[in-house]
């Protein structure tokens, strides 16, 4: 259960915060629903709160896994998959980032780093990339209390080494 005004983690959307628990009516049932409001888009979601959990909501991670998402980061020469052609990529990594789980979205953004620093990403690779660190870096900034230039710097600085 999430509480108004906590922080949750919605995949493929980013870090929200819970404006309210609002309450509808569907084919005469009552339902709850979490308004979640993303932070980067200004989006409002709606997730019924029966349905949190299927759905991926979750809190932001805890402080103290902050330092393994790095450690995660700057593992090298772990390019699972980047002999696989785009479309088996792009669906292995859309399905990780759409799992919601930070060490699986900082798995796609490693790999997509480590394929860049060989050949020029394509327009559909660079999206993806974009998706990942964008994900990556605002839950890192609100989990540890940094600021977000910050993280960026540090991401940037273990795939320039």
């Amino acid at each position: 259960m999430f509480k108004i005004g906590e922080m949750a983690v919605y995949p493929t959307q980013g870090v929200g915060k819970i404006e309210a628990i609002e309450s509808k009516e569907f084919s005469g049932e009552r339902h709850d629903f979490y308004v979640l409001r993303i932070v980067d888009s200004d989006m409002t979601i709606m997730v019924p709160v029966g349905n949190a959990n299927n759905v991926g909501l979750r809190n932001l991670i805890h402080k103290d896994s902050v330092s393994s998402v790095y450690d995660l980061l700057e593992e090298k020469d772990v390019v699972g998959g980047a002999m696989a052609s785009w479309s088996r990529r792009q669906r292995e990594y859309n399905d990780k980032i759409k799992s919601g789980d930070l060490f699986e979205v900082a798995s796609v953004l490693r790999e997509l780093y480590q394929i860049k620093g060989g050949k020029e990403l394509s327009y559909g690779e660079k999206k993806v990339l974009e998706l990942a660190r964008k994900l990556l870096v605002k839950e890192l900034a609100l989990a540890d209390g940094s600021e977000e230039n910050e993280v960026v710097e540090r991401v940037e600085n273990i795939f320039l080494n």
